[in-house]
């Protein structure tokens, strides 16, 4: 599993009904994607939930690297962002757990991402396994979460090169379970053709 997202910032004045329109238009291209496990195409909005911001910031779980980098650079479609808003910078992360919630089957409204750095002193002891002790936290903490009523789907990765720790979930009706989260959005469209075969529990 690998996690990706990337985020364009629009005008405080932006209408926020072009993107609205853009997802409702064109939303389903990815319903079928192979490799694909789940695409929330995600905004926030300037006023709303605590936002600073307006924002597109759509998210993915990958199954499949080689589709995610076709997808990308392999004109799959990532071509299209690069001519209407131009070339934004995408995240990614590699995958550590993910887990079906019990809102599973229901359509999906919300999402939350907490997105927080690793301590560097994350080794208290000196054995060079402080990091992994973390994860194995951030691991049951998430399956906890999973159980809330109203997940849909959650996700737990790394940013080992920034070093950088994404919770991402999904959410029947409302993030506001997820009291961490240091954004929150409104979901307009899930594409999931994968996703049951997005790993459950740890990758490893």
């Amino acid at each position: 599993m690998y996690a990706k997202q990337y985020e364009i910032t629009l005008p405080a004045y932006y209408d926020m009904k072009i993107i609205r329109k853009r997802v409702a238009e064109g939303g389903h291209v990815l319903d079928d994607r192979a490799g694909l496990g789940l695409k929330a195409y995600v905004i926030r909005e300037r006023g709303v939930d605590g936002s600073p911001v307006n924002q597109y910031a759509p998210f993915y779980l990958w199954n499949d690297t080689g589709a995610m980098a076709q997808f990308l650079v392999g004109g799959g479609g990532f071509q299209n962002i690069v001519r209407d808003f131009g070339r934004p910078v995408a995240r990614h992360w590699a995958g550590i757990a993910c887990h079906a919630g019990p809102a599973r089957s229901a359509t999906p409204q919300a999402a939350s991402r907490r997105l927080v750095p690793i301590p560097a002193d994350a080794d208290p002891d000196g054995t060079g396994l402080g990091l992994s002790a973390l994860i194995e936290r951030e691991v049951e903490q998430l399956k906890r979460l999973s159980g809330q009523d109203g997940v849909h789907t959650a996700a737990l990765a790394v940013d080992p090169h920034h070093w950088q720790l994404l919770r991402f979930v999904v959410w029947a009706d409302s993030s506001e379970p997820d009291e961490e989260a240091t954004e929150r959005y409104k979901v307009l469209h899930l594409s999931a053709p994968g996703l049951g075969d997005l790993p459950e529990g740890r990758s490893w």
